[in-house]
């Protein structure tokens, strides 16, 4: 029987998961940057596997650990305290409360528990060279051809695609309509033939997006989620999972607690004014922490959500950016330097990669949507403002 963690107490489920982190996560991988590659997180995920970590958000029928707000609130902050990194998980956070929402009972029964063991990894075939912001102006094709759809065309910015066991990709299935009513989403296999990948190295020098090509890709009818032509509605819906998963607070707490250490060793929190600006971003972390809590809950009752989740991304992924901005202030000149520097002594040594963080926050508030649509959907489908 599953255990019902969300009976326990707050400090004790903190405990019990402060307890497991500080065990069992390897060492060598706490607090690193960049995106975690499967090769160094697969051993960690088979720990969370065995213990029914691995999904904290998803309901208990589906191997997840079923917790509600508080104690999702709890599980993220005792990650980023103990510096947990975050594994290729969009199996975990979009594919799968996609699939619970729309998929066919075959496609739960078949792709859920894969993604749960490891044994499926996913990753997400939405932008294009030319549909960007604009992704319902994507080209990619799927035209039936007896059982399959046959895939031909490219996308761009996929993350972490080389690791990818498995791609959902966004599709045109219909020219002749509107641009958002002719959009099917298609679950696909990475071994089947016709399918090439080309790693793109970013700013910080990580190979984690890639360029994927589909060459006459023939995927199974079966593999469409949701109504053929409709795909616009999942796709949005899977948005939604993606940005509120970019808006968690993990990315900036591990640049607060970056800028806590370096401030400190530079004696900084006796000047008023860096207290005041410390102080501010402080409490924007806080308040993010309490709005993502929000659309846990109402993922975790089953609801959708809607286009207000929009300002957990921008709030997330721009605090992010203040937080690494600051933390280059903070360091003075060595933290223009490529690579870790020591803030501290050498008794006492104080070790922070400051470019990283920036380097890495700079393209936040563009992946998953730019800052400018989310205000643009906000002010439009929340607010009701005129186009």
């Amino acid at each position: 029987m599953a255990r019902d963690y969300n009976a326990m107490t707050d400090d004790a489920f903190r405990t019990d998961v402060r307890t497991f982190f500080e065990s069992e996560y390897p060492e060598q991988l706490r607090y690193i940057l960049r995106r975690a590659r499967w090769d160094e997180m697969q051993g960690w995920w088979g720990q969370l596997y065995k213990k029914g970590w691995v999904a904290p958000g998803w309901p208990v029928e589906w191997g997840g650990m079923g917790l509600n707000a508080s104690k999702m609130i709890i599980f993220i902050e005792e990650m980023e305290r103990h510096g947990v990194a975050r594994p290729p998980d969009q199996g975990i956070t979009h594919i799968g409360p996609i699939l619970m929402h729309f998929g066919t009972e075959e496609q739960k029964k078949f792709y859920l528990p894969r993604a749960l063991s490891g044994e499926h990894i996913w990753c997400q075939g939405y932008s294009e060279p030319n549909s960007g912001s604009d992704l319902a102006s994507l080209r990619t094709s799927a035209v039936p051809d007896g059982d399959d759809f046959v895939i031909n065309g490219q996308k761009i910015w996929t993350s972490l695609a080389q690791d990818a066991t498995h791609c959902y990709v966004l599709t045109r299935t219909n020219p002749d309509v509107k641009k958002q009513e002719g959009i099917s989403l298609f679950l696909v296999d990475f071994k089947t033939p016709g399918i090439s990948l080309r790693p793109i190295v970013n700013l910080a020098g990580h190979a984690e997006f890639c360029q994927v090509f589909y060459d006459n890709v023939r995927v199974p009818k079966a593999n469409l989620v949701g109504a053929l032509n409709k795909g616009w509605t999942v796709a949005k819906a899977l948005l939604g999972f993606e940005r509120l998963a970019i808006g968690s607070p993990r990315r900036p707490a591990y640049a607060l607690q970056r800028l806590k250490m370096v401030a400190q060793a530079r004696g900084l929190f006796a000047d008023q004014g860096f207290l005041d600006r410390y102080t501010a971003l402080k409490l924007d972390i806080e308040d993010l922490a309490s709005l993502y809590g929000r659309f846990i809950e109402q993922v975790k009752r089953g609801e959708q959500v809607g286009p207000d989740v929009s300002m957990l991304k921008i709030w997330s992924q721009e605090a992010w950016q203040r937080l690494s901005e600051l933390l280059i202030e903070t360091g003075a000149e060595e933290a223009v330097l490529n690579g870790v520097q020591n803030y501290g002594s050498e008794d006492t040594p104080v070790e922070v990669d400051v470019m990283t963080t920036f380097y890495m926050s700079r393209p936040g508030t563009i992946a998953g949507g730019s800052s400018e649509v989310q205000r643009n959907i906000m002010s439009r489908y929340v607010l009701g403002l005129p186009v």
